[in-house]
């Protein structure tokens, strides 16, 4: 189980906006920021940081960070939040079946997901992996 994961960010200030608004649905909020080695800002839900942004050199390479959504609306949301912060599509929330069979044992029949690429260049995505 990870605990917490940070990545250094350009422009901390847009990717601490970018953050709070697109990550509001999944219930994310900045839990608290450290200025002494930074800043840092830590986003969490239910009071516990999880994930960490900070000023400094950008991240490479990029990353692919997927956050779990409660719900397909939950996964939704972020995307329409995400997409009018600024972040660039990277595929529309949906069903993602295995393309083709076998090659993408990642990705099941209930797979719902949604990708947009953050200020930095990072695929970030939101999934939800019930039925319905």
């Amino acid at each position: 189980m990870i605990d917490h994961i940070g990545l250094s960010v350009v422009d901390y200030e847009q990717s601490k906006s970018f953050y709070t608004r697109a990550l509001a649905p999944l219930s994310y909020e900045v839990i608290m920021e450290v200025s002494e080695v930074g800043p840092w800002a830590g986003l969490g839900a239910g009071g516990k940081p999880d994930f960490w942004i900070g000023k400094g050199e950008a991240t490479t390479p990029r990353l692919h960070i997927g956050f779990r959504a409660r719900d397909r609306a939950a996964v939704r949301a972020f995307y329409d939040a995400a997409i009018r912060t600024g972040a660039r599509d990277n595929g529309p929330p949906g069903l993602r079946p295995e393309y083709p069979p076998g090659l993408r044992p990642e990705y099941h029949p209930n797979y719902y997901g949604a990708f947009v690429i953050d200020p930095d260049g990072h695929n970030v995505e939101a999934v939800c992996h019930d039925p319905e």
